[in-house]
């Protein structure tokens, strides 16, 4: 199993702080099945950047350690990139690459808005040969309150990658709602655990398999870890057409 979003590396934004902290959330991920991990330490975020050259030297140090590979995972280089006017410079100048050097992005908005910009900038990206996959989209506050914000950026050519907590009800019931509306209306590819912590913001993958109320859902679950593996080879993720059904329909049931 592939884990394409989460912050395992030592000191460097917002995950673990110390060695030991990030063998605690490794072995955890090796507990929930996780086998490949792509990591998106933040990059261009008001308090934390980290150039993929430093990504990858921090990996170098996890493979290097010999109780990590004892755990026998495959690390990846990424960036959580916050959705600034800078991505396009910091692509040319080297300090940006795709996921494990692929055409993918893992970009992140503001916690409570969609920048102006986005839809320009996700055009932008595009033509150069990109392909934007927006982070944890149900967590913006922007979008939980206006889903065609999301609907434009996919009906436009993005993707975008929900968190595995999200669904678990982990951020709270309106967060989990929208999730559910957004895999129902084909505005999700992939799911992670954007992992922090081994305590508090864990590796949680094996728990959506388990949870009756989402039995419909376990083939898409299925879909989106499969694109995961996808994106490390560069190669094409499925996706269906993208459709804006929660204008129409009442949620009720798991919610």
């Amino acid at each position: 199993m592939i884990d394409m979003h989460n912050h395992i590396l030592i000191d460097i934004d917002d995950g673990p702080q110390s060695l030991n902290s990030t063998i605690d959330l490794l072995k955890q991920a090796e507990s929930e099945g996780i086998t490949d991990i792509v990591a998106t330490p933040h990059h261009l975020h008001p308090k934390y950047s980290n150039n993929i050259q430093l990504v990858k030297e921090r990996i170098t140090e996890l493979n290097e350690n010999k109780d990590i590979q004892k755990l026998n995972i495959n690390f990846y280089a990424g960036q959580e990139i916050r959705v600034t006017d800078r991505v396009i410079d910091d692509l040319d100048n080297g300090n940006i690459e795709g996921i494990n050097n692929s055409n993918y992005l893992l970009l992140e908005f503001p916690s409570n808005e969609v920048p102006h910009y986005s839809k320009q900038l996700f055009y932008e990206l595009q033509t150069m040969g990109y392909i934007p996959i927006i982070a944890h989209p149900e967590r913006n506050k922007a979008i939980v309150q206006n889903l065609d914000l999301l609907f434009e950026l996919i009906n436009g050519g993005a993707l975008s990658q929900l968190t595995a907590s999200s669904l678990l009800g982990d951020f709270g019931s309106n967060v989990r709602r929208v999730s559910f509306k957004i895999m129902d209306n084909n505005l999700a590819h992939f799911i992670a655990s954007d992992a922090h912590s081994a305590t508090t913001r864990p590796f949680v993958m094996k728990q959506l398999f388990k949870e009756r109320k989402l039995k419909a859902y376990y083939e898409e679950f299925e879909d989106y870890l499969e694109n995961g593996k996808l994106i490390i080879k560069n190669e094409r993720v499925s996706k269906q057409m993208p459709t804006q059904d929660y204008k129409q329909k009442k949620w009720f049931g798991l919610f």
